[in-house]
């Protein structure tokens, strides 16, 4: 899931990023070789406001060593977004986790799913058929590279993961592919707000969602369209698709240039927490099949449609992604719907 090589980053005094599970978003090499003492978990590439990393070379989304001291000299760190309502000081629970699945950083069996350049992949999936999911949208770094899936729920507002948070938002809507070169169709915008649900609790994942306010409205067209929320919970067995530009491969790493989308399936509460005892609780459902299919490292934050809404995000699992019985785990939007309504309402 994450490559091997050494990194550095400094972080903002007094506000250390949160160590997290297994991530599906894009994950950053393991071992931090600063600010780290003996036994420490080692911070992710999603650092607050100040934070600054690097790589070896090989890995074109981190920064040289080079770049790291220019942009020391320069300040050049991601500025906080003037009307981040997201703080350092975020409740965080106690964790249930057993040894089994630890956090991703430490090189135990639990990640969430971003992509870090930390967020979740699809394995033995295959490409969705061009805009065939109009709402999903992919969220950028600053050199347009895709760390995090998120879904168009309303004309100016997405929904992700809140472990997909950054202070820098850049946002792209109505592509299939991640081809650099801008193609007709495609909108793109920047994040001037983020809300993560006040529950969201490291390093539990619980209340794993997050909004994000557009700088303005999204063009609906056939290629870019919101998605209504789903208010029921989805009964066990229920059938989904899950859609994601994450590695297709785990622990190997291979990013597709197109969207993959992936059909899953939606477990009982109790198979559940028997994949993952004492970590599961009503925010969260398990969806996955046992043929190696299943959601990884780079999808974190997109979306789980079943019967044509929205159901879930794509949170945490287990790693390497699409072992038998350790499914991927969902945010349960059906929990949700009332705080995201009155959340967009208050802030439109």
């Amino acid at each position: 899931m994450r490559p091997r090589e050494q990194w550095v980053v400094i972080t903002q005094a007094g506000c250390p990023e949160p160590e997290p599970k297994r991530k599906r978003r894009w994950q950053q090499p393991e071992k931090s070789v600063a600010e780290l003492g003996a036994g420490s978990p080692p911070p992710t590439w999603g650092m607050r406001a100040g934070a600054v990393a690097m790589a070896t070379a090989g890995t074109p989304w981190m920064w040289t060593l080079g770049a790291l001291i220019t942009a020391l000299i320069l300040g050049v760190t991601e500025p906080a977004l003037a009307n981040d309502v997201a703080s350092c000081n975020s409740p965080a629970a106690p964790s249930s986790s057993s040894a089994s699945t630890q956090a991703l950083g430490t090189g135990a069996a639990e990640d969430t799913r971003e992509n870090d350049g930390s967020g979740s992949r699809i394995i033995n999936g295959s490409d969705c058929p061009p805009h065939a999911q109009p709402w999903q949208a992919a969220l950028m770094l600053q050199h347009n590279q895709l760390y995090c899936g998120a879904v168009l729920v309303a004309p100016r507002w997405l929904l992700t993961a809140a472990h997909c948070r950054k202070r820098i938002v850049r946002v792209r809507l109505g592509h299939h592919s991640q081809s650099p070169v801008y193609k007709s169709g495609q909108q793109l915008f920047q994040g001037i707000k983020t809300i993560p649900h006040p529950g969201y609790s490291h390093p539990r994942h619980a209340n794993d969602l997050m909004l994000i306010k557009l700088n303005r409205r999204i063009r609906e067209t056939q290629d870019v369209k919101p998605i209504n929320i789903s208010s029921q919970c989805p009964p066990a067995g229920t059938s989904c698709l899950v859609s994601g530009w994450g590695t297709t491969s785990s622990p190997q790493e291979n990013f597709p240039r197109e969207l993959q989308c992936l059909n899953i399936t939606v477990l009982s509460t109790d198979k559940c927490k028997e994949a993952y005892p004492g970590q599961i609780d009503a925010t969260m459902f398990c969806a996955g099949d046992q043929a190696g299919r299943d959601s990884c490292q780079g999808d974190s934050g997109g979306p789980v449609v079943c019967n044509n809404t929205l159901q879930g995000l794509v949170s945490w699992g287990d790693f390497p992604c699409a072992k038998p019985n350790r499914p991927g785990v969902y945010t349960n939007l059906c929990r949700f719907t009332k705080w995201i309504h009155d959340t967009i309402q208050s802030n439109s």
